[in-house]
């Protein structure tokens, strides 16, 4: 990496705030020469957490925020009235041009609407989604959207096809990424009014590789790379995702511990499965991007631990170099063939 970059941290944020964001700002600034971390937050709380630890003290700079905002607060009434809290105090710096994206695991909802009111949607963005990724047998794929517009329309669905297209081939390299449409069938005639008219309109498109519907059981098996779906669906499939990774853990586990001869054959295992059983590991994908921003929002799970927080601060580094916001502002306006 040459092009210098900054990436504000919202070090109040999350469950395991402010250790495991400072920790993870710590070990991605050992990892980045040309990185600054700007990290958001109670100033001596901070400090504390960073007293900990040996690290390029020109690469990580503390913005004093005095309040934060917790989980179940109501989403704009904490971003209205809360004007000092960490996550409203690092998205105005982003806002302003003093940081290039944001890192938050705070509270979801109002990272959504704090996303939309303070750091604003890219011209020509009708709305702007979240992009989940979830594994497959071939790698990755990406749920967009998965959280942030249940009531969308046609016209927004086609948008987030163009942007997490962009997003799966310029930051996870993915050439020519597989774009579905989530649906209850593979035929084109199947599904409701919303996605019957979106199939049409995705088949104009000429900017995106389409491959028609795409059903809930084949995402799993990496049929696409992009799934593309309101995020009524979205949601309840990214749920239904990471419930059915936790039951299958658990019984693996449960099952491996039910027996003496059980025991042994885990031990004979035990390399192989835990290499194998990585690709559920959240961490490894850092955080879900909020596309369609004029500048990027990752947000963290609430209970990433440090090494997540590290890997969404890189998320940052490819989304700038790939030029990302750059490339969807391009397509989005273009004129459809």
């Amino acid at each position: 990496m040459s092009e210098k970059i900054r990436v504000a941290l919202d070090a109040m944020g999350g469950d395991l705030a402010p250790a495991a964001p400072v920790e993870g700002a710590v070990i991605a600034v050992k990892e980045n020469k040309d990185l600054t971390v700007v990290l958001v937050g109670k100033e001596d709380t901070i400090k504390a957490e960073l007293s900990k630890y040996d690290y390029p003290k020109d690469q990580i700079e503390i913005v004093n925020a005095t309040e934060v905002i917790v989980t179940g607060e109501p989403p704009v009434k904490s971003i209205q009235e809360k004007k000092d809290s960490s996550l409203v105090v690092a998205m105005k710096k982003v806002r302003a041009g003093e940081a290039d994206a944001l890192v938050t695991a705070g509270n979801t909802g109002s990272v959504l609407v704090g996303g939309q009111t303070i750091v604003r949607r890219e011209k020509g963005v009708s709305r702007a989604p979240i992009g989940t990724a979830v594994p497959t047998e071939k790698g990755v794929a990406l749920i967009v959207d998965a959280g942030a517009n249940v009531d969308a329309k046609p016209e927004n669905l086609v948008q987030f096809a163009i942007m997490g297209s962009v997003y799966m081939e310029k930051a996870l390299k993915i050439n020519s990424p597989k774009v579905g449409l989530l649906n209850v069938g593979a035929e084109e005639e199947k599904g409701n009014a919303l996605t019957k008219e979106v199939y049409q309109l995705l088949k104009k498109r000429k900017d995106i590789n389409f491959i028609g519907n795409i059903e809930g059981n084949e995402i799993s098996k990496g049929k696409a790379d992009v799934i593309v779906c309101d995020a009524f669906a979205g949601n309840i499939l990214l749920k239904m995702y990471e419930g059915v990774s936790k039951t299958f853990l658990k019984l693996i586990k449960e099952t491996f511990m039910s027996s003496f001869k059980s025991k042994i054959g885990a031990l004979l295992v035990k390399g192989s499965l835990k290499e194998t059983l990585k690709v559920f590991d959240v961490e490894k994908y850092g955080g879900a991007p909020l596309l369609g921003l004029s500048a990027l929002v990752v947000k963290a799970h609430g209970n990433s631990k440090a090494p997540a927080f590290a890997t969404a601060i890189k998320q940052c580094i490819s989304f700038k170099e790939a030029k990302i916001n750059e490339i969807i502002r391009e397509k989005i306006n273009m004129t459809e063939e």
